[in-house]
């Protein structure tokens, strides 16, 4: 499970599983509504990553698209699509780690993934 930090409080993420659309280098992946319920007003949130089956390192950060009622990302690598958002990856303990966004990112919806998995993290900058 990923939270986001909110001084002493941990707030869940939104979690669910993306669902793949197009085929070969085409691939968009969706989730529906157009916001999700984990919300922040910071521009560099904080994670905290409970897990000993996901490896830290292997997640990346997205920032959705809201089109049509439903939040998009492009990963289809051409003209357009989406660029992973830099991420730094502290290990406080055994299964347990600290996930800070290494940019500042603007107001809107984003998700976190394990590379090669269609699980998502979602969370909204307000």
């Amino acid at each position: 499970m990923l939270y986001l930090v909110h001084a002493d409080n941990l707030i869940p993420t939104e979690t669910g599983e993306a669902k793949e659309e197009g085929k070969g280098g085409n691939s968009k992946y969706t989730m529906p509504g157009p916001t999700s319920s984990a919300r922040t007003p910071l521009a560099e949130p904080i994670f905290i990553l409970q897990s000993d089956k996901l490896t830290p390192e292997s997640i990346e950060l997205y920032k959705f698209d809201v089109k049509g009622g439903r939040r998009e990302v492009d990963l289809s690598g051409g003209r357009g699509s989406s660029k992973a958002l830099h991420l730094a990856v502290t290990r406080l303990e055994r299964g347990l780690y600290r996930i800070e966004v290494d940019e500042v990112l603007d107001n809107g919806e984003y998700v976190l993934s394990p590379m090669g998995s269609n699980r998502v993290f979602c969370f909204e900058i307000y």
